[in-house]
């Protein structure tokens, strides 16, 4: 155990990510040795930043407090906390259950764990964090919580109704990044497309784009968490007047049948979906779609999941993800519906699902052979320098591999001009043809 050191550890989305880099801060000013998702923890504190969205991460969070907590039973432990949106959601029944914890916060409760750590909160530097990423790029939160309030989702019992930060404090966040070398901004909220309307009354993320994309040294822009009712169809104008803006988009769909949309009260249609789609590919030619979908929600019908299937092979997402539908309580399917689709018909869906976007990513990466597409380098790894293209984000999508033989002395954060010489399902293969810093 080494005294004064503290190990946090992240589970979840990138949201959660961002507030680990704000408390390490924190906890850093006041003198203390901070390690994140150490290997091997080596603290007397251990902080748990927990995710408590589905089933799976809920789990995923509950193993790695009791895999803590049999630290401390061994000695190797001192204090054991708990925070994130698990403990925010849960925290009575976490209190009972797990009395190895030695404290419970919420999610936003960062003041009283440094305060209860005999620290000082420094307001001042509230912003101000330590990037856990690779010094070249960073996740970017411009908001909190969510008023969508979808049937099937606990995201507003947890983080409450939207909290957009203003334009002028995400700019200058991002001027202070940029001085620190940050080059690729990762732009994320539970639902970026509504940022600004509790603020300023009408929706804002357009112009916070803008203002972003101006800033000297931003050399990338990659927008995560659209949500498809109203889309402010002015963003796509953005993405086409600034080469800094990715042509990049994720975008959660969940489905497409009328009657799913309706149940799980998502506000928006089929035929309006499929022309949403048609807009985003007309305005910005080439861009790249990230979406998620969803099977087995309460009174998914064969024919509901047909429509599905037929509307992924029409709109060939570039990337997509897909989870089975679990039952969260306290939201409006749980209270409503009956969940009576069957586990194993999910997981067939969810297996048929993926199988066809197999097909889809493998023609997308053999559509690059031969193109020559800017990229930038994250790291070493082996024989390789692996980097990612505008139409990359990290850790969720494929990559881009350059054999050190032939690309001697890259560097992490450096861009090259690739051109694509193989690709399989998940990378691409290429050389370089240019350095362009």
């Amino acid at each position: 155990m080494k005294r004064n050191c503290i190990d946090i550890i992240t589970l979840g989305c990138s949201k959660n990510l961002v507030d680990s880099e704000k408390l390490i801060h924190q906890l850093e000013l006041n003198g203390f040795e901070v390690t994140h998702d150490a290997e091997d923890p080596k603290g007397e504190i251990a902080i748990v930043n927990t995710c408590g969205f589905i089933g799976d991460a809920k789990e995923e969070s509950i193993n790695m407090i009791l895999e803590l907590a049999q630290r401390k039973q061994k000695g190797k432990l001192k204090q054991l906390i708990v925070m994130g949106c698990l403990s925010q959601r849960y925290l009575q029944e976490l209190k009972v259950e797990l009395p190895e914890v030695d404290c419970f916060y919420g999610k936003f409760d960062w003041e009283q764990i440094i305060t209860d750590l005999k620290g000082t909160y420094h307001k001042e530097a509230c912003n101000e964090r330590r990037l856990t990423t690779p010094s070249h790029y960073a996740y970017l939160k411009i908001s909190e919580g969510c008023n969508r309030h979808c049937a099937y989702c606990a995201i507003p019992i947890i983080t409450g109704k939207q909290k957009s930060h203003s334009i002028k404090e995400i700019v200058a966040e991002v001027e202070s990044l940029v001085a620190k070398g940050v080059k690729e901004f990762q732009v994320i909220a539970q639902e970026l497309t509504g940022y600004g309307t509790d603020l300023y009354g009408k929706q804002m993320i357009a112009p916070l784009i803008e203002r972003i994309a101006e800033v000297p040294g931003v050399e990338w822009i990659r927008l995560h968490y659209a949500y498809p009712t109203n889309f402010p169809m002015e963003l796509l104008q953005v993405m086409k007047r600034h080469k800094n803006v990715c042509k990049y988009l994720d975008i959660a769909l969940q489905h497409i049948s009328d009657s799913q949309l309706s149940a799980m009260r998502r506000h928006i249609n089929r035929q309006q979906t499929y022309n949403l789609i048609e807009t985003i590919r007309r305005e910005v030619p080439g861009i790249h779609l990230r979406t998620t979908l969803m099977v087995g929600f309460p009174g998914e019908t064969e024919e509901d999941f047909k429509e599905l299937l037929d509307f992924v092979k029409w709109a060939k997402f570039e990337r997509m993800g897909a989870f089975a539908y679990s039952e969260e309580e306290g939201t409006y399917a749980a209270e409503h519906y009956k969940d009576d689709v069957s586990e194993e018909v999910k997981q067939v869906r969810l297996s048929k699902l993926m199988r066809l976007q197999q097909q889809i990513s493998e023609e997308v990466q053999q559509s690059k052979v031969g193109q020559t597409l800017k990229a930038i380098i994250d790291r070493e790894e082996g024989d390789y320098f692996i980097g990612r293209t505008e139409f990359d984000s990290p850790e969720v999508d494929p990559e881009v591999l350059f054999k050190k033989t032939d690309s001697p002395n890259l560097k992490p954060g450096m861009f090259v001009q690739a051109k694509i010489e193989n690709a399989d399902e998940f990378d691409l293969y290429a050389r370089i043809e240019e350095r362009t810093n």
